[in-house]
Protein backbone atom coordinates (compact mmCIF):
# COMPACT_ATOMS: atom_id res chain seq x y z
CA UNK A 1 0.00 0.00 0.00
CA UNK A 2 2.47 2.31 0.73
CA UNK A 3 4.37 2.04 -3.21
CA UNK A 4 1.31 2.91 -4.60
CA UNK A 5 0.57 5.86 -2.24
CA UNK A 6 3.74 7.34 -1.98
CA UNK A 7 4.60 8.65 -5.38
CA UNK A 8 1.34 10.13 -5.63
CA UNK A 9 0.70 11.84 -2.58
CA UNK A 10 4.60 13.18 -1.68
CA UNK A 11 4.19 16.15 -4.00
CA UNK A 12 1.15 17.55 -2.78
CA UNK A 13 2.58 17.32 0.48
CA UNK A 14 5.62 18.97 -0.24
CA UNK A 15 3.14 21.65 -2.05
CA UNK A 16 1.08 21.61 0.69
CA UNK A 17 3.79 22.30 3.11
CA UNK A 18 5.54 25.24 0.54
CA UNK A 19 2.37 26.61 0.68
CA UNK A 20 1.77 26.73 3.87
CA UNK A 21 5.38 28.41 4.19
CA UNK A 22 4.63 31.03 1.61
CA UNK A 23 1.27 32.21 3.45
CA UNK A 24 2.85 32.10 7.01
CA UNK A 25 4.26 35.54 6.56
CA UNK A 26 0.89 37.25 4.98
CA UNK A 27 -1.06 35.45 7.64
CA UNK A 28 1.40 37.06 10.37
CA UNK A 29 0.55 40.60 8.76
CA UNK A 30 -2.92 39.82 8.63
CA UNK A 31 -2.51 39.13 12.65
CA UNK A 32 -0.22 42.02 13.33
CA UNK A 33 -3.05 44.20 11.19
CA UNK A 34 -5.72 43.03 13.30
CA UNK A 35 -4.14 43.14 16.79
CA UNK A 36 -3.02 47.11 15.85
CA UNK A 37 -6.66 47.85 15.25
CA UNK A 38 -8.39 45.86 18.27
CA UNK A 39 -5.63 47.08 21.36
CA UNK A 40 -6.64 50.54 21.22
CA UNK A 41 -10.27 49.33 21.69
CA UNK A 42 -9.36 47.11 24.50
CA UNK A 43 -6.98 49.45 25.80
CA UNK A 44 -9.37 52.66 25.55
CA UNK A 45 -12.33 50.14 27.02
CA UNK A 46 -10.45 48.55 29.71
CA UNK A 47 -8.98 51.87 30.99
CA UNK A 48 -12.34 53.59 31.44
CA UNK A 49 -13.58 50.88 33.00
CA UNK A 50 -11.15 49.96 35.26
CA UNK A 51 -11.18 53.53 36.12
CA UNK A 52 -14.95 53.27 37.40
CA UNK A 53 -14.64 49.62 38.67
CA UNK A 54 -11.96 51.09 41.17
CA UNK A 55 -14.22 54.25 42.62
CA UNK A 56 -17.51 51.82 42.35
CA UNK A 57 -14.97 49.62 44.89
CA UNK A 58 -14.04 52.63 46.67
CA UNK A 59 -17.43 54.08 47.40
CA UNK A 60 -18.70 50.48 48.93
CA UNK A 61 -15.67 50.59 51.07
CA UNK A 62 -15.78 54.08 52.09
CA UNK A 63 -19.63 53.71 53.35
CA UNK A 64 -19.31 49.76 53.92
CA UNK A 65 -23.26 49.52 54.27
CA UNK A 66 -22.98 46.55 52.04
CA UNK A 67 -22.06 45.09 56.07
CA UNK A 68 -25.38 44.90 56.47
CA UNK A 69 -27.60 43.92 53.77
CA UNK A 70 -28.59 40.35 52.98
CA UNK A 71 -25.39 38.71 50.96
CA UNK A 72 -28.65 38.22 48.44
CA UNK A 73 -29.45 41.83 48.48
CA UNK A 74 -26.54 44.08 47.83
CA UNK A 75 -24.37 42.56 50.74
CA UNK A 76 -21.30 40.35 51.62
CA UNK A 77 -18.38 40.05 53.83
CA UNK A 78 -16.10 42.14 51.12
CA UNK A 79 -17.22 44.97 48.54
CA UNK A 80 -16.72 42.49 45.38
CA UNK A 81 -19.18 40.07 47.02
CA UNK A 82 -22.06 42.58 46.28
CA UNK A 83 -21.29 42.26 42.51
CA UNK A 84 -22.91 38.57 42.56
CA UNK A 85 -25.95 39.73 44.35
CA UNK A 86 -29.40 40.56 43.32
CA UNK A 87 -29.73 38.60 39.93
CA UNK A 88 -26.45 37.18 40.21
CA UNK A 89 -27.13 34.88 43.42
CA UNK A 90 -29.91 33.37 41.18
CA UNK A 91 -27.21 32.81 38.51
CA UNK A 92 -24.74 31.26 40.72
CA UNK A 93 -27.89 28.67 41.60
CA UNK A 94 -28.50 27.72 38.42
CA UNK A 95 -24.47 27.13 37.75
CA UNK A 96 -24.77 25.13 40.50
CA UNK A 97 -28.01 22.82 40.69
CA UNK A 98 -29.68 23.57 37.58
CA UNK A 99 -33.32 24.35 36.78
CA UNK A 100 -36.50 23.18 38.82
CA UNK A 101 -39.02 25.32 37.39
CA UNK A 102 -42.74 25.47 38.89
CA UNK A 103 -45.05 28.19 39.58
CA UNK A 104 -45.94 27.11 43.66
CA UNK A 105 -48.26 30.14 45.20
CA UNK A 106 -47.69 32.11 48.52
CA UNK A 107 -50.14 30.79 50.51
CA UNK A 108 -52.79 34.08 51.20
CA UNK A 109 -50.63 36.06 48.87
CA UNK A 110 -53.04 38.77 47.45
CA UNK A 111 -51.97 41.95 44.87
CA UNK A 112 -48.64 41.91 42.94
CA UNK A 113 -46.42 39.20 44.35
CA UNK A 114 -48.43 35.68 44.45
CA UNK A 115 -45.79 33.07 43.49
CA UNK A 116 -42.44 31.84 45.27
CA UNK A 117 -39.64 33.28 43.26
CA UNK A 118 -38.13 30.57 40.97
CA UNK A 119 -34.40 29.95 38.68
CA UNK A 120 -36.90 29.57 35.58
CA UNK A 121 -37.40 33.37 35.22
CA UNK A 122 -33.40 33.67 34.69
CA UNK A 123 -32.33 32.47 30.98
CA UNK A 124 -29.61 29.51 31.28
CA UNK A 125 -26.73 30.69 28.38
CA UNK A 126 -25.00 33.03 30.98
CA UNK A 127 -24.92 29.85 33.99
CA UNK A 128 -23.87 27.63 31.67
CA UNK A 129 -21.22 29.71 30.42
CA UNK A 130 -20.49 30.22 34.32
CA UNK A 131 -20.26 26.53 34.72
CA UNK A 132 -18.35 25.39 31.79
CA UNK A 133 -15.62 28.35 32.82
CA UNK A 134 -15.69 26.83 36.53
CA UNK A 135 -15.02 23.24 35.36
CA UNK A 136 -12.42 24.38 32.97
CA UNK A 137 -10.46 26.69 35.06
CA UNK A 138 -11.10 25.67 38.27
CA UNK A 139 -12.19 28.75 39.12
CA UNK A 140 -15.48 29.15 41.88
CA UNK A 141 -18.76 29.94 40.04
CA UNK A 142 -18.34 33.51 41.86
CA UNK A 143 -14.75 33.87 39.72
CA UNK A 144 -16.26 31.90 36.67
CA UNK A 145 -19.22 34.28 36.31
CA UNK A 146 -17.15 37.77 36.83
CA UNK A 147 -14.23 36.02 33.79
CA UNK A 148 -17.32 35.40 31.45
CA UNK A 149 -19.02 39.05 31.96
CA UNK A 150 -15.12 40.96 31.80
CA UNK A 151 -14.40 38.55 28.54
CA UNK A 152 -17.89 38.91 27.20
CA UNK A 153 -17.58 43.08 28.27
CA UNK A 154 -14.50 43.50 25.68
CA UNK A 155 -15.92 41.23 23.14
CA UNK A 156 -18.81 43.62 22.79
CA UNK A 157 -16.58 46.78 23.12
CA UNK A 158 -14.61 45.13 20.28
CA UNK A 159 -18.57 44.83 17.62
CA UNK A 160 -19.35 47.97 18.89
CA UNK A 161 -16.12 49.51 17.51
CA UNK A 162 -16.55 48.03 14.35
CA UNK A 163 -19.82 48.62 13.65
CA UNK A 164 -19.81 52.12 14.50
CA UNK A 165 -16.32 52.54 12.72
CA UNK A 166 -18.56 52.03 9.34
CA UNK A 167 -20.72 55.50 10.59
CA UNK A 168 -17.40 57.72 11.71
CA UNK A 169 -14.44 56.06 10.73
CA UNK A 170 -11.86 54.82 13.79
CA UNK A 171 -12.63 57.83 16.16
CA UNK A 172 -15.88 57.10 16.32
CA UNK A 173 -15.59 53.68 16.81
CA UNK A 174 -13.05 54.74 19.79
CA UNK A 175 -15.82 57.15 21.32
CA UNK A 176 -18.27 54.56 21.17
CA UNK A 177 -16.38 51.82 22.83
CA UNK A 178 -15.64 54.53 25.56
CA UNK A 179 -19.69 54.84 25.94
CA UNK A 180 -20.57 51.36 26.44
CA UNK A 181 -17.87 51.68 29.29
CA UNK A 182 -19.32 54.35 30.71
CA UNK A 183 -23.06 54.19 30.03
CA UNK A 184 -26.13 54.44 32.89
CA UNK A 185 -26.07 50.46 33.66
CA UNK A 186 -22.48 49.79 32.86
CA UNK A 187 -22.30 49.11 36.05
CA UNK A 188 -23.59 44.97 35.35
CA UNK A 189 -21.00 44.80 33.03
CA UNK A 190 -18.21 43.32 35.26
CA UNK A 191 -20.75 41.68 37.87
CA UNK A 192 -22.33 38.72 37.56
CA UNK A 193 -24.98 39.73 34.94
CA UNK A 194 -26.10 38.45 31.74
CA UNK A 195 -25.48 41.77 30.18
CA UNK A 196 -22.09 41.48 29.18
CA UNK A 197 -22.92 38.06 27.12
CA UNK A 198 -26.18 39.02 25.68
CA UNK A 199 -24.91 42.61 24.25
CA UNK A 200 -21.17 40.69 22.56
CA UNK A 201 -23.90 37.99 21.09
CA UNK A 202 -26.35 40.82 19.80
CA UNK A 203 -23.36 43.39 18.53
CA UNK A 204 -21.78 40.54 16.59
CA UNK A 205 -24.67 39.37 15.36
CA UNK A 206 -26.16 42.45 13.85
CA UNK A 207 -22.41 42.91 12.49
CA UNK A 208 -23.10 39.70 10.73
CA UNK A 209 -26.26 40.96 9.14
CA UNK A 210 -24.22 43.81 7.84
CA UNK A 211 -21.88 41.94 6.29
CA UNK A 212 -24.35 39.24 5.05
CA UNK A 213 -22.82 36.24 6.75
CA UNK A 214 -26.31 34.77 7.31
CA UNK A 215 -25.54 31.70 9.11
CA UNK A 216 -23.59 33.42 11.22
CA UNK A 217 -26.03 36.05 12.28
CA UNK A 218 -28.61 32.94 12.90
CA UNK A 219 -26.67 31.17 15.46
CA UNK A 220 -25.69 34.40 17.09
CA UNK A 221 -29.21 35.13 17.75
CA UNK A 222 -30.10 31.83 18.64
CA UNK A 223 -27.03 31.82 21.32
CA UNK A 224 -28.88 35.62 22.13
CA UNK A 225 -32.75 33.85 22.63
CA UNK A 226 -30.86 31.51 25.37
CA UNK A 227 -29.54 34.42 27.26
CA UNK A 228 -32.17 37.52 27.60
CA UNK A 229 -35.90 37.63 26.74
CA UNK A 230 -35.19 41.02 25.09
CA UNK A 231 -33.73 39.11 22.35
CA UNK A 232 -37.18 38.96 20.67
CA UNK A 233 -36.12 42.67 19.41
CA UNK A 234 -32.48 41.06 17.75
CA UNK A 235 -34.93 38.29 16.43
CA UNK A 236 -37.14 40.56 14.87
CA UNK A 237 -34.24 42.72 13.55
CA UNK A 238 -32.85 39.46 12.09
CA UNK A 239 -36.11 38.30 10.44
CA UNK A 240 -36.86 42.21 9.01
CA UNK A 241 -33.49 42.16 7.26
CA UNK A 242 -33.35 38.88 5.67
CA UNK A 243 -36.90 39.76 4.35
CA UNK A 244 -35.67 42.85 2.74
CA UNK A 245 -32.56 41.02 1.41
CA UNK A 246 -34.78 37.99 0.22
CA UNK A 247 -37.18 40.80 -1.67
CA UNK A 248 -34.24 42.44 -3.51
CA UNK A 249 -32.29 38.97 -4.41
CA UNK A 250 -33.25 35.78 -6.47
CA UNK A 251 -29.92 34.00 -5.75
CA UNK A 252 -28.64 32.90 -2.69
CA UNK A 253 -31.94 32.90 -0.92
CA UNK A 254 -31.27 29.98 1.68
CA UNK A 255 -28.79 31.80 3.88
CA UNK A 256 -31.03 34.60 5.08
CA UNK A 257 -34.06 31.84 4.99
CA UNK A 258 -32.08 29.87 7.45
CA UNK A 259 -31.11 31.99 9.30
CA UNK A 260 -35.02 33.18 9.49
CA UNK A 261 -35.83 29.89 11.14
CA UNK A 262 -32.59 28.89 13.05
CA UNK A 263 -32.77 32.65 15.02
CA UNK A 264 -35.80 32.17 17.58
CA UNK A 265 -35.23 28.63 18.31
CA UNK A 266 -33.34 29.68 21.33
CA UNK A 267 -35.66 31.78 22.67
CA UNK A 268 -39.14 29.86 22.05
CA UNK A 269 -37.35 26.57 22.97
CA UNK A 270 -36.49 27.97 26.31
CA UNK A 271 -40.30 29.44 26.89
CA UNK A 272 -41.32 25.79 25.86
CA UNK A 273 -39.26 24.03 28.30
CA UNK A 274 -40.24 26.19 31.02
CA UNK A 275 -43.99 25.75 29.80
CA UNK A 276 -43.56 22.02 29.79
CA UNK A 277 -41.91 21.60 33.13
CA UNK A 278 -44.55 23.75 35.09
CA UNK A 279 -47.72 22.65 33.02
CA UNK A 280 -48.34 26.41 31.39
CA UNK A 281 -47.60 27.11 28.13
CA UNK A 282 -47.03 31.28 29.70
CA UNK A 283 -45.22 29.67 32.17
CA UNK A 284 -42.91 31.61 32.01
CA UNK A 285 -44.87 35.07 32.16
CA UNK A 286 -46.97 33.61 34.96
CA UNK A 287 -44.00 33.43 37.02
CA UNK A 288 -42.06 36.53 35.82
CA UNK A 289 -45.62 38.43 36.71
CA UNK A 290 -46.45 36.56 39.76
CA UNK A 291 -42.84 36.14 41.68
CA UNK A 292 -41.55 39.41 40.35
CA UNK A 293 -44.33 41.44 39.13
CA UNK A 294 -42.84 41.89 35.61
CA UNK A 295 -45.09 42.36 32.72
CA UNK A 296 -45.89 44.02 29.88
CA UNK A 297 -48.21 46.45 30.15
CA UNK A 298 -47.82 49.18 27.31
CA UNK A 299 -46.44 51.84 29.13
CA UNK A 300 -48.19 52.39 31.92
CA UNK A 301 -46.06 52.36 34.51
CA UNK A 302 -43.38 53.88 32.50
CA UNK A 303 -45.97 56.70 32.16
CA UNK A 304 -46.74 56.87 35.83
CA UNK A 305 -43.16 57.03 36.77
CA UNK A 306 -42.28 60.25 34.14
CA UNK A 307 -45.54 61.94 35.59
CA UNK A 308 -44.79 61.18 39.10
CA UNK A 309 -41.31 62.35 38.79
CA UNK A 310 -42.42 65.67 37.14
CA UNK A 311 -44.21 66.79 39.77
CA UNK A 312 -41.74 65.59 42.98
CA UNK A 313 -44.09 62.70 43.78
CA UNK A 314 -42.80 58.93 44.23
CA UNK A 315 -45.53 57.23 45.00
CA UNK A 316 -45.83 54.70 41.89
CA UNK A 317 -44.67 51.08 41.89
CA UNK A 318 -41.18 50.73 42.80
CA UNK A 319 -39.93 53.65 44.10
CA UNK A 320 -36.10 54.46 44.55
CA UNK A 321 -36.03 58.19 43.66
CA UNK A 322 -31.87 58.20 42.50
CA UNK A 323 -31.78 55.81 40.25
CA UNK A 324 -35.05 56.36 38.71
CA UNK A 325 -33.95 59.80 38.25
CA UNK A 326 -30.96 58.56 35.71
CA UNK A 327 -33.60 55.91 34.16
CA UNK A 328 -35.60 58.93 33.36
CA UNK A 329 -32.23 60.97 31.71
CA UNK A 330 -31.52 57.75 30.19
CA UNK A 331 -35.22 57.15 28.25
CA UNK A 332 -35.09 61.07 27.16
CA UNK A 333 -31.80 61.20 26.16
CA UNK A 334 -32.28 57.74 24.27
CA UNK A 335 -35.93 59.27 23.14
CA UNK A 336 -33.53 62.12 21.79
CA UNK A 337 -30.70 59.74 20.35
CA UNK A 338 -33.22 57.43 17.76
CA UNK A 339 -33.79 60.64 15.52
CA UNK A 340 -30.27 60.99 15.28
CA UNK A 341 -29.54 57.49 14.30
CA UNK A 342 -32.47 56.99 11.97
CA UNK A 343 -30.71 60.16 10.20
CA UNK A 344 -27.32 58.42 9.52
CA UNK A 345 -29.51 56.08 7.28
CA UNK A 346 -27.82 52.92 9.34
CA UNK A 347 -29.05 49.41 8.08
CA UNK A 348 -32.63 47.94 9.42
CA UNK A 349 -31.40 45.80 11.54
CA UNK A 350 -29.54 48.42 13.62
CA UNK A 351 -32.69 50.38 13.68
CA UNK A 352 -35.56 47.70 14.15
CA UNK A 353 -33.32 46.24 17.00
CA UNK A 354 -33.25 49.64 19.12
CA UNK A 355 -36.65 51.11 18.55
CA UNK A 356 -37.78 47.47 19.56
CA UNK A 357 -35.72 47.11 22.61
CA UNK A 358 -36.84 50.55 24.11
CA UNK A 359 -40.14 49.82 23.08
CA UNK A 360 -39.76 46.65 25.12
CA UNK A 361 -38.36 47.99 27.78
CA UNK A 362 -40.32 51.59 28.24
CA UNK A 363 -43.52 49.28 27.98
CA UNK A 364 -42.92 46.93 30.98
CA UNK A 365 -43.94 46.74 33.85
CA UNK A 366 -41.17 46.73 36.16
CA UNK A 367 -38.23 48.39 38.67
CA UNK A 368 -37.97 51.34 36.68
CA UNK A 369 -34.74 52.43 37.89
CA UNK A 370 -33.68 49.16 35.82
CA UNK A 371 -34.09 50.39 32.27
CA UNK A 372 -30.13 52.17 32.64
CA UNK A 373 -29.04 48.69 31.96
CA UNK A 374 -32.01 46.92 30.17
CA UNK A 375 -31.46 49.44 27.28
CA UNK A 376 -27.69 48.30 27.17
CA UNK A 377 -28.42 46.13 24.32
CA UNK A 378 -29.86 49.55 22.50
CA UNK A 379 -25.95 49.83 21.68
CA UNK A 380 -26.78 51.52 17.96
CA UNK A 381 -27.80 54.61 20.53
CA UNK A 382 -24.26 55.10 21.03
CA UNK A 383 -23.54 55.84 16.84
CA UNK A 384 -24.75 59.22 16.56
CA UNK A 385 -23.27 60.75 19.92
CA UNK A 386 -19.78 58.76 19.01
CA UNK A 387 -20.07 60.46 15.80
CA UNK A 388 -19.96 64.27 17.31
CA UNK A 389 -17.61 63.14 19.52
CA UNK A 390 -14.96 62.31 16.53
CA UNK A 391 -14.68 65.45 15.83
CA UNK A 392 -12.87 66.74 19.00
CA UNK A 393 -9.47 66.19 19.59
CA UNK A 394 -8.30 63.00 21.20
CA UNK A 395 -7.28 64.49 24.39
CA UNK A 396 -10.20 66.21 24.99
CA UNK A 397 -12.31 63.05 24.35
CA UNK A 398 -10.22 60.75 26.42
CA UNK A 399 -10.64 63.56 28.97
CA UNK A 400 -14.18 64.02 28.73
CA UNK A 401 -14.35 59.76 28.89
CA UNK A 402 -12.21 59.50 31.66
CA UNK A 403 -14.49 62.32 34.08
CA UNK A 404 -17.53 60.08 33.11
CA UNK A 405 -15.90 56.93 33.61
CA UNK A 406 -14.93 58.77 37.04
CA UNK A 407 -18.63 59.65 37.73
CA UNK A 408 -19.85 56.42 36.72
CA UNK A 409 -18.15 54.58 39.52
CA UNK A 410 -21.08 56.14 41.53
CA UNK A 411 -24.36 56.64 39.13
CA UNK A 412 -23.53 53.25 37.29
CA UNK A 413 -22.42 51.15 40.20
CA UNK A 414 -22.77 52.33 43.27
CA UNK A 415 -26.52 53.85 42.50
CA UNK A 416 -26.94 50.83 40.97
CA UNK A 417 -26.29 48.05 43.36
CA UNK A 418 -26.38 50.13 46.32
CA UNK A 419 -28.78 52.54 46.46
CA UNK A 420 -31.48 51.23 44.07
CA UNK A 421 -32.12 47.55 43.02
CA UNK A 422 -30.35 46.34 39.73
Amino acid sequence: MNDTLTPVHRPEVRSLVRDGRDRLPDLLRVAGYRARRCLPVLAVYGTLKLIGFTVFMHLLNSTGDFHGKDPRFGGGAHAWDVLASWDGWWYQQIAAHGYDPALVRIPGATGLITLEGNSAAFFPLYPAAMRLTSDCTGLGLYGAGLLVSVVCSFVAALGIFTVTARFGGRRAGLAAAGLWAVWPGSGTEWSGYSESLYVALAVWACHAVMNDRWLTAGVLTFAAGLSRPTAVALIAALTVAALRTLHHRQEDVARPATAILVAPLGLFGYLLYVGDRTGDLTGYFALQKGAWAHTFDFGEQTLDVLTSLAVGRTDYLFPCLVEDIIGVLVVLLGLVLIPLLIRLRPPSVLTVHTVLTFALVLGSQQIFGNVSRYLLPAFPLFIPLAVRLRTLGLPLLCTLLSVAAVASGSYAGYVLFEIGVP
